[in-house]
């Protein structure tokens, strides 16, 4: 069928040459972690990286463009999270193939290169491939795509060309946005004997194994408002996603993507680490296959997402990772015996697989490693506790109801079908209704935690796109409004807008973004932040101009920005000093930069010592009193950024061009979009206030500048004046002074304990003489005062072993909070029960308490009831 020998690296290739003849630019994945659209967590498509092209709100730089996007589908109406294994094409992280027209080529073009890379070039039998149409929808006065169906008949028999309805063939990125109809490839991977049997158009979409979709192209013409309505885009576009994994499969004449050589080295490795053969079924109880399966497929969207910058947590994106690498866990414990951590053994495998085309996992291969050996630690741990629970619970009927296995699924990390597994193995049943209530009742509650609904744009002006002069200015004595919409977020209304120019830094990087004012004649408005929806620069506000397409005045919060280019400043020398004192293996893991104070977070593997922590403020102070001027390259080839050495960061998408911040050549050069201080010396002083971990082989560190640090110094100061005249010492340190009187408390607390074991023994032998006979029993009461609890319980314990059949109640006389002690000798305790008698004595001093059958405590607030409590226990004995 065609040439079993190709790999997977000569497949990705051969569609990169083949789109540069045509004309297309070949530009680097996007990170699979999205930060700049708050409709995504993850890059769940390949045009995700191109939405603002689509949107006509930035111009791209090409027109044609092709790539292979890293993606990750385990949220939303994407989720195949738990399909996963289970079937031979189902991933978390995959690729997708593409090529693009930003209002260039349409469906002409789309359709015959498409048709011949896969047959031509890559040697695909035409007789296995069926395409499918969009068939239109009345409701929307949509008609069928006969263009599409046209062109594709010049290439195939007509009964190959199918027509499906907008579930399958018309593409949407969301509830609003671009959108169009779309084409899909299928190709039938059956047997002959099989196709013989049923022909292939018969099984396309109907979810057959092996009649699969491996291309899509999709025609974006619309644009979907919030109301539901369609309106042509001024400019039509393409965009194809081809899936690699189900591509190669189709190459290399496998049944299954697990089979190809993009997993099979992993299972390969799985087999000899586990002594496990594995056999390629998909029969729901072939356990150990299903597990490597599992295994291999998260691996990958785990070590990708963390290269990518985005850490396991317990919410947001992270907790999606934590979920991914629990499952497989989970799956290696219970069916491959691996008790031990072992999943972080792979990642060099796959940092060498994908080394020459996703370079950022081999950079970063021993963090990567640490992050997800302790995730598995952690959660190993969990899961022994989690089985441990279930082992504790009280089953009625032979039934785990659903509060239990959500409890299991939300606390330890049970997925239901492991609960399940376990219930089959006792003869147990689950209440999954319950369960699937309970899970559904969390849904609800996040989604509207996080509810956020966005009305449409409304343009203002047509033309023209925003212009950034924030890095110059703080003002603009004239500007306008371009468009603006009205925002719902968990239940609050606000506006936002976009101008035609802005002094306002948009939120990045770690940096706040910008506050300040707008001003229309004699309205002045108040922003509240600016922020970033993928290149957009948005202004939040709580109101509109009366008349919003009259020229306004922009005005940056001029004092916060300063506080905050101090500390985005202080920021990178921090980053630099860290390297030199620490090593090159330290990189930023995250930041935010604020006004009045800074955070920076970085990969290190342990603690930082004192004089480490000492060595990098002196190190940035150093920098400070140096007043290095700042060097900037607003647009400088990143090709020469890379030749100066500049740190890029992790999980970040640079452009061809970028901005770069030097402070000395030879210490810190930074690609960054943020503002800065022109010379380092208006920082004035920078003080680390914390150090600390965060996550495994992550720290951080939170310092202060300027002014705050200064003001910290002096009450620092002023406190170390009054400890010397506290302790009436006349050199510089008191340190001496205050150890000499550490060491005198230390042996006058020694002589205390000692005297008051000497008063206890005393008061012991008084007590003793005080015994009274009830009943053939022992019982002392008395009230003491003076005694603290430790002492008072030691000393009845004493007084217990001494004397046979012994109850004893001591009443703490403290006023504050009288106690009562009750001692019951352990040959009495068939006949009372300490707890139960002390609840009865502790209404009288007000309280409460508890213990054991032998020995308990109260406490309560009224001391003048001891007495009272005391002859109580004697009428309950009597």
């Amino acid at each position: 069928m065609t040439n079993k020998y190709m790999t997977s690296d000569q497949i990705r290739q051969q569609f990169f040459d083949f789109f540069q003849e045509m004309g297309h630019r070949i530009v680097s994945s996007s990170p699979i972690v999205v930060k700049d659209d708050p409709t995504l967590m993850f890059t769940n498509a390949g045009m995700n990286q191109f939405k603002d092209y689509f949107l006509g709100s930035k111009s791209p730089e090409y027109s044609r463009i092709a790539d292979t996007q890293k993606c990750l589908r385990v949220s939303g109406k994407h989720n195949d999270l738990e399909e996963v294994g289970r079937d031979s094409y189902h991933h978390t992280m995959f690729e997708m193939l593409g090529n693009w027209s930003f209002g260039d080529y349409f469906k002409k073009e789309a359709i015959a290169w498409a048709w011949e890379l896969l047959t031509v070039r890559y040697g695909l039998d035409p007789g296995r491939l069926y395409v499918s149409v969009f068939k239109g929808d009345p409701s929307e006065n949509l008609l069928p795509d006969e263009e599409a169906a046209n062109i594709w008949k010049q290439h195939v028999p007509a009964d190959r060309v199918l027509y499906f309805d907008k579930k399958d063939n018309f593409w949407e990125m969301g509830d609003t946005g671009p959108c169009g109809p779309c084409s899909e490839i299928h190709v039938d991977l059956r047997p002959d004997s099989e196709r013989v049997k049923t022909p292939g158009h018969t099984l396309v979409n109907q979810d057959d194994p092996l009649v699969i979709e491996i291309w899509n192209l999709v025609f974006i013409q619309f644009n979907r408002k919030s109301d539901g309505s369609l309106h042509p885009l001024p400019s039509k576009h393409v965009d194809t996603g081809l899936g690699f994994e189900r591509l190669c499969m189709a190459l290399q004449n496998k049944t299954s993507n697990y089979d190809t050589d993009i997993f099979l080295p992993f299972i390969q490795y799985l087999e000899k680490f586990t002594g496990i053969s594995y056999t390629g079924s998909y029969r729901h109880d072939a356990h150990s296959d299903i597990a490597m399966r599992v295994i291999v497929d998260h691996l990958r969207a785990v070590s990708f997402t963390i290269a990518d910058g985005e850490l396991p947590s317990n919410t947001g994106a992270g907790y999606v990772i934590r979920r991914i690498l629990r499952r497989a866990v989970r799956y290696g414990y219970s069916f491959l015996g691996r008790k031990e951590p072992f999943i972080y053994t792979m990642v060099p495998l796959l940092s060498d697989r994908f080394s020459h085309v996703f370079p950022e996992l081999n950079a970063q291969l021993d963090f990567i490693q640490k992050v997800i050996m302790e995730e598995e630690k952690s959660f190993l741990r969990t899961l022994e506790g989690g089985l441990k629970r279930l082992d504790q619970i009280q089953i009625e009927d032979g039934v785990i109801s659903g509060s239990i296995a959500f409890e299991l699924y939300d606390t330890y990390g049970f997925p239901i079908d492991l609960t399940r597994l376990i219930a089959e193995e006792k003869n147990w049943k689950v209440d999954e209704v319950g369960f699937t209530e309970a899970l559904n009742e969390q849904k609800q509650r996040s989604r509207a935690d996080a509810k956020r609904q966005a009305g449409d744009w409304v343009v203002i002006k047509k033309e023209g796109s925003t212009h950034f002069v924030g890095y110059d200015q703080l003002k603009v004595d004239e500007t306008r409004i371009l468009r603006y919409r009205l925002l719902e977020e968990k239940g609050k209304m606000v506006f936002q807008i976009i101008l035609e120019v802005t002094p306002f830094y948009p939120e990045g990087g770690g940096q706040v973004g910008d506050t300040g004012y707008l001003i229309s004649g004699e309205e002045k408005i108040r922003v509240l932040d600016t922020v970033k929806e993928n290149d957009l620069i948005i202004l939040v506000v709580n109101s509109l101009p009366s008349d919003p397409s009259l020229h306004l005045i922009a005005m940056v919060d001029a004092e916060k920005r300063h506080l905050t280019e101090k500390n985005h400043t202080a920021t990178h020398l921090l980053h630099a000093a860290l390297r030199e004192v620490l090593g090159d293996h330290v990189h930023q893991r995250g930041s935010l930069v604020k006004e009045d104070y800074l955070r920076f977070d970085f990969s290190h593997f342990q603690k930082m010592t004192e004089e480490e922590i000492q060595k990098v403020e002196s190190i940035v102070n150093a920098k400070i009193i140096e007043n290095i001027q700042r060097k900037e390259d607003r647009k400088i080839p990143i090709s020469e950024a890379k030749a100066a050495g500049a740190m890029m960061l992790f999980g970040e998408k640079y452009g061809e061009e970028v901005r770069m911040i030097t402070f000395d050549p030879h210490f810190s050069v930074e690609l960054c979009g943020g503002c800065h201080v022109s010379a380092t010396g208006q920082i004035g002083l920078c003080k680390i206030t914390s150090e600390g971990a965060i996550a495994a082989g992550i720290r951080r560190i939170e310092a202060i500048t300027g002014l705050t640090a200064f003001e910290l110094f002096q009450n620092l100061y002023a406190e170390r004046t009054f400890i010397r005249d506290l302790v009436k010492t006349p050199t510089p340190s008191a340190v001496p002074a205050i150890e000499q009187l550490i060491q005198d408390n230390k042996q006058l607390k020694k002589e205390i304990d000692q005297l008051k074991s000497l008063k206890a023994g005393l008061l012991k032998d008084e007590l003793k003489e005080k015994v009274k006979r009830v009943n053939g029993m022992n019982l002392i009461t008395a009230k003491l005062r003076d005694t603290d609890a430790n002492t008072a319980k030691t000393m009845a314990f004493n007084l217990g072993q001494e004397l046979d059949n012994a109850i004893i109640l001591l009443g703490l006389d403290h006023a504050e909070k009288p106690m009562l002690m009750l001692f019951i000798s352990k040959e009495l305790t068939n006949q009372y029960h300490a707890a139960k008698i002390i609840k009865e004595l502790a209404i009288h001093i007000q309280g409460g308490g508890g213990g054991q059958p032998f020995f308990a405590t109260a406490g309560g607030s009224d001391p003048k009831g001891l007495d009272a409590a005391l002859q109580e226990l004697e009428r309950i004995l009597s």
